[in-house]
């Protein structure tokens, strides 16, 4: 490419390059906006995790080509392009917005090359000036995803300046430049599938520039050699040979394009292109009228819109409509320019020839003409036919610069074209800042495009202004009262205000607009894929009504019924049917998906979510593992099947369980529940100072965080530092003055550590107020009573407390204590007990010290997770206490109990990971 680039001289590049520099300088300034966020933020080609070829695999948005709702746009090698983009810089727009402006560049200096084959230096310079600054290519430079463009380009006109090569002295063919041209040609169309148009520039170059023919001698020749009156000349026959390698390798190109979007062309409904569904005469004088819509944006760029579907252009419906008469004034104008250029030798005729060729060809793909595309009018796709066009400009500045009358004023109006359209290329890209400030720059020039206004409500919908966002929505909706999508829209919105009963009236509208199932016809081919969400959407919704499960449920089948591969409708109703407690039904609809995305590490999550409501962790945890494989930081997935292995009670586990904390963590800086985890493994390896560590850290981003709050108490006090325990007990119950367990703990501490009978006393009536039947809380009052003396308050509540737990034999031991002491010391002396150090009192003092145990043993806890739209919240995890005791026996025993109690009350209470969201 250096090569073919060194008669540009340098002066030319700097100067080119400081033009594009000052024209597009503050698109480094803005994000990813329109089809970016499909193309670069939702696209996971662009992920290093992903293989390589899937790039070969997937189409330009990252979705297979195999699949039906693919847009069969098939540019690896420029999504290669953002994937070292993302290796690089990950999600920072500006290096993005930096490679298209350097992308832009080139092709402007290549551009210079080509013009110099056609134009003098000086009209070169111009157009190549020219398209540098020319505002219709705003949206191929600084949107992200023209790069497409920018890239097909930049190979496109190699191919040919390659070609041009192909020439040898006394006309003889060179094979290499031609060979070389094939291959550039192929990269082109790797990088977008208008590259291959190429083909036909080189061989109307090959034909009329390069062997100087006309229209007029070709027909000749042709008359003689039918009429048999001469034969086909030598020049004429190589010229053929290298038409017909040309061809083919064309041939070879199109047959694998085909065979790669395997024999499907994209589904588009009538709201992307409505020309394209209409009848006759509409869709062709439509599609007529169109042609001169576009040369009129190149013409004049002063009213540009990034999208110009649905109803921007109304549709041409008669012969009688004024529009035609653009359409037929468009026509005459090229009509008369291609007789010129084919006409009449000379090199005039020849640099309109090739302006046209430039113009006509590269649009031919995005023309309508032969078959539909998935668009009105698309500013990007002027990129190369608008070089034909600056071709054309600068070499009629040329004839009018020649005249000496007219050379001032060409030079005038040549300067004020280029400072005018700098100025509105400058201008334009701030346009592109924000997703709200492009569409809001649309709707300025266009208010009859619905989907302009639903994506303003988009925008304001991802900033959380769902009231203005409503306002959009609904405009949509009375701009184009069919539009699926814009009732859809409606009804999400309503239903983020809490706003259920107009969401579901909003979403059946949307529904009574679908076509009906017709028998023997394929459904996908009358609708957009994505307008089959409303039954998703509107069961989403029903759903959060337990008394309609069912009904949602239907819905979900009917979604299916439709389209059987609707991945998305078997992932929504698996989530159902764990609701509705068929987690066998939930299993089937989950490897229903998986058959259609085995890819999908999702898929593989929920699967383990419903072996864990199967019971079955063993196999729950092979599926996380699964996920893991292929999103190795799958965030709930690691949390997830940590919380499985700590569950499990395998130490062997521990060590990878840590691991997937740390990493998630690491992922989830913020949340605290991964550090509470990390204190809870930490506790089970008996690591007291790291465990304290990480449940302090979990307090700090969430100070209210009750599992953690009673597990750092619970470590203090079975570490022998109970006082440290008491601070971390009050900002507990002054949060959650209703927790039973704390309540338990701080009445313990109190009793046995500060000798504080009156503070205890408070704690574990109030939990007799909460719950008057709590036997832990009542013995433990049963306790105080014998504290302060009161035998009889005593034996009276140890009464209660064994008619509420009668199989309970500890009670029963202890009550028989109480009033075998009640009987020895005599009425009188039931409110005064001794206090010396003899028997009976060490046996009271022995005796009483068990009933103050706060006794516990493990229980088992099992996880109930509902995946809700793959978007989950987690709760953590508790220790919890089961009361139970063990008859006193001797003071080695007594240890062996405050042992078990320390081991018993550090455990997990039952995990709730409802998780939901839509």
């Amino acid at each position: 490419l250096l090569e073919k680039m060194a008669d540009v001289s340098l002066k030319e590049a700097a100067l080119i390059v400081g033009v594009v520099a000052a024209c597009y300088w503050n698109s480094l300034f803005c994000g990813f906006v329109f089809d970016d966020v499909s193309a670069i933020l939702d696209n996971k080609d662009l992920h290093p995790s992903t293989p390589l070829r899937n790039l070969f695999q997937n189409d330009f948005w990252g979705t297979p080509m195999s699949e039906e709702r693919s847009h069969k746009s098939y540019r690896p090698l420029t999504v290669l392009t953002f994937r070292l983009n993302y290796l690089f810089s990950e999600l920072n727009a500006v290096s993005y917005h930096f490679l298209n402006l350097v992308f832009h560049g080139v092709v402007c200096i290549v551009f210079l090359k080509v013009c110099k084959l056609f134009l003098d230096n000086r009209s070169s310079v111009v157009a190549s000036l020219l398209f540098a600054v020319h505002p219709i290519h705003t949206e191929a430079v600084t949107g992200v995803v023209g790069r497409a463009e920018l890239l097909s380009s930049i190979f496109f006109l190699a191919a040919f300046l390659s070609y041009t090569k192909s020439k040898g002295p006394d006309n003889t063919i060179v094979w290499t430049p031609i060979a070389v041209t094939v291959c550039l040609v192929a990269v082109a169309t790797l990088c977008k599938e208008q590259g291959i148009t190429v083909v036909g520039i080189c061989c109307v170059y090959e034909v009329f520039i390069a062997q100087g023919y006309t229209l007029p001698a070709l027909l000749d020749t042709a008359v003689q050699i039918l009429r048999g009156k001469g034969s086909i000349p030598f020049s004429m026959l190589q010229t053929l040979l290298k038409l017909i390698v040309l061809m083919f390798s064309t041939l070879l190109l199109v047959v694998v394009r085909v065979q790669v979007i395997q024999s499907q062309l994209p589904v588009f409904t009538r709201f992307d292109n409505p020309a394209a569904v209409s009848p006759s005469p509409a869709r062709q004088l439509t599609f007529n009228y169109l042609l001169p819509v576009n040369a009129w944006l190149l013409l004049n760029p002063s009213e540009l819109c990034c999208d110009w579907t649905m109803g921007t252009i109304p549709l041409v419906e008669s012969l009688l409509d004024v529009r035609n008469i653009a359409t037929l004034t468009f026509f005459c104008f090229l009509g008369s320019l291609m007789v010129f250029s084919l006409r009449y030798p000379g090199d005039s005729s020849k640099t309109v020839l090739m302006a046209l060729c430039l113009i006509v060809l590269p649009f031919i793909p995005a023309s309508n003409l032969f078959f539909p595309v998935g668009f009105v009018v698309a500013e990007r796709v002027l990129y190369v036919p608008s070089m034909g066009f600056c071709i054309l400009v600068a070499h009629g500045w040329k004839k009018l610069s020649n005249k000496s009358v007219l050379r001032k004023i060409s030079w005038v109006c040549l300067a004020a074209v280029l400072f005018t359209h700098a100025l509105k290329t400058l201008h334009r890209n701030w346009d592109w800042e924000s997703e709200y400030t492009l569409f809001m720059s649309a709707l300025k020039v266009n208010k009859n495009n619905a989907k302009l206004w639903n994506n303003v409500g988009h925008a304001l919908e991802n900033e959380k202004k769902f009231e203005r966002a409503l306002q959009f929505f609904i405009q949509a909706t009375q701009v184009q009262p069919d539009d699926i999508g814009a009732h859809m829209n409606v009804g999400r919105t309503y239903k983020n205000l809490n706003k259920t009963k107009e969401a579901e009236e909003s979403y059946m509208i949307a529904k009574s607009l679908m076509p009906q199932i017709i028998p023997g016809k394929k459904y996908a081919a009358r609708v957009a894929p994505n307008h089959l969400n409303v039954y998703i959407n509107l069961a989403n919704l029903i759903r959060a009504n337990e008394s309609r499960l069912e009904e949602a449920d239907q819905l979900y089948r009917q979604a299916i019924s439709m389209r059987p591969d609707f991945k998305q409708a078997y992932i929504s109703r698996g989530e159902l049917l764990l609701k509705m407690n068929k987690p066998l039904k939930a299993k089937e609809a989950y490897l229903r998906a998986l058959e259609l995305d085995r890819s999908n590490a999702d898929l593989w999550y929920n699967l383990a979510i419903v072996y864990i409501e199967l019971k079955d962790p063993t196999e729950a945890l092979k599926n996380f593992n699964r996920a893991l494989e292929l999103n190795p930081t799958h965030k709930l997935a690691l949390f997830n099947s940590a919380l499985l292995m700590q569950e499990s009670g395998d130490a062997r586990l521990r060590p990878e369980a840590k691991q997937r904390l740390l990493h998630y963590v690491k992922e989830e800086p913020q949340d605290s529940n991964g550090y509470f985890n990390l204190g809870m493994l930490a506790m089970d390896d008996k690591k007291d100072m790291e465990a304290e560590a990480w449940m302090k850290k979990a307090i700090r981003l969430q100070p209210n965080f009750r599992s953690a709050l009673f597990n750092l108490a619970l470590l203090y006090s079975q570490t022998g530092k109970e006082l440290m325990a008491l601070p971390v007990l009050e900002d507990l119950l002054r949060y959650y003055p209703d927790h039973t367990k704390g309540l338990i703990l701080k009445g313990d501490i109190l009793m046995n550590q500060k000798k504080d009978i009156v503070g205890a006393k408070m704690c574990f009536e109030k939990i007799l107020e909460l719950d008057p039947n709590n036997v832990q809380g009542k013995h433990n009052l049963c306790v105080v009573y014998f504290e302060e003396k009161d035998l009889i308050k005593a034996e009276k509540c140890l009464v209660e407390t064994l008619a509420l737990a009668p199989h309970e034999e500890y009670i029963q031991r202890h009550l028989n204590i109480v009033r075998s002491k009640i009987a020895s010391l005599g009425a009188t002396e039931q409110s005064s007990l001794p206090s010396d150090g003899t028997v009976a009192t060490e046996a009271k003092k022995n005796s009483f010290q068990n009933l103050k145990e706060v006794k516990s043993e493990k229980t088992t806890s099992q996880s109930t997770v509902a995946n809700k739209d793959r978007s989950k919240n987690k709760k953590p995890t508790e220790k919890n206490s089961v009361d139970k005791e063990t008859p006193k026996k001797s003071t080695k025993e007594i240890k062996d109990i405050e042992k078990k109690r320390v081991a018993a009350l550090k455990r997990l209470e039952e995990i709730e990971r409802i998780l939901n969201g839509e």
